[in-house]
């Protein structure tokens, strides 16, 4: 009797024994699953924080070599007869276009054009101050050319230096200095500018299309008729 006791307790201790032996089996694979899920979560975060990290800002040589080049070239000597060469430009001059040029809160900018306005979109102050410095220490290389006749520039020349006293326009020397130099920060240089581009930006500020000089140019425009425009244009591009 005592023998069969014994035996039944052996049984009854193995029975119990066996659950507990499976879960504890159940609960060490487990750990290992949430182990393995854990390391995976963490190299994920490590992937996706590399991928997160910001590549640094273009500098202002690969935004003047990139954006800026297709219409002013690398440099800023433009090849482009509509488009301004920037080279040797006053660099708070340029600074203030391209301020004037962008768009703040959805507002037109004081500088009207739909090109430039999507180029400087993405610019900072900062940017826009050193490439106006960038541009400003470019060696200029003259690639303006007037085919003009003689008789159109000599008159342009007339008009630059000494205006027109029968119709009070003042002379473009006496705010672009008598060797088209300029006088910053608000004169631009306009010695060697291509002919195409002034002649348009004389009809813009003529029209009060181009208004960022708080009035000036359009004063002084409608003054002047067509010819003048366009000769004063043909011998800026001839000067050096």
């Amino acid at each position: 009797m005592k023998m069969i006791t014994s035996s039944a307790l052996i049984i009854a201790i193995a029975l119990l024994s066996a659950p507990i032996s499976a879960e504890t089996d159940a609960t060490v694979d487990l750990q290992d699953e949430e182990t393995v899920d854990q390391e995976t979560v963490a190299e994920e975060a490590v992937v996706e924080a590399s991928e997160a990290v910001p590549a640094a800002p273009p500098t202002t040589e690969e935004i003047a070599g990139g954006m800026c080049a297709g219409c002013h070239s690398a440099d800023g000597n433009s090849i482009i007869p509509i488009n301004p060469s920037l080279a040797g430009q006053h660099a708070g001059y340029l600074t203030k276009q391209l301020m004037d040029f962008q768009s703040v809160d959805g507002e037109t900018a004081k500088r009207n054009s739909a090109v430039m306005t999507a180029m400087v979109a993405a610019l900072t102050k900062e940017n826009m101050q050193e490439l106006g410095d960038y541009y400003a220490r470019q060696e200029v290389n003259h690639t303006a050319t007037s085919e003009a006749d003689e008789e159109v520039i000599a008159a342009g020349k007339i008009l630059y230096h000494g205006g027109n006293l029968d119709s009070n326009v003042p002379a473009c020397a006496s705010c672009h200095g008598p060797t088209g130099s300029g006088l910053p920060p608000h004169y631009p240089g306009l010695a060697g500018q291509h002919a195409a581009y002034t002649l348009t930006q004389l009809e813009l500020f003529n029209k009060g299309e181009r208004a960022n000089d708080n009035g000036v140019m359009q004063k002084v425009l409608s003054r002047m008729n067509a010819l003048e425009k366009k000769a004063v244009s043909e011998y800026i591009s001839t000067m050096r």
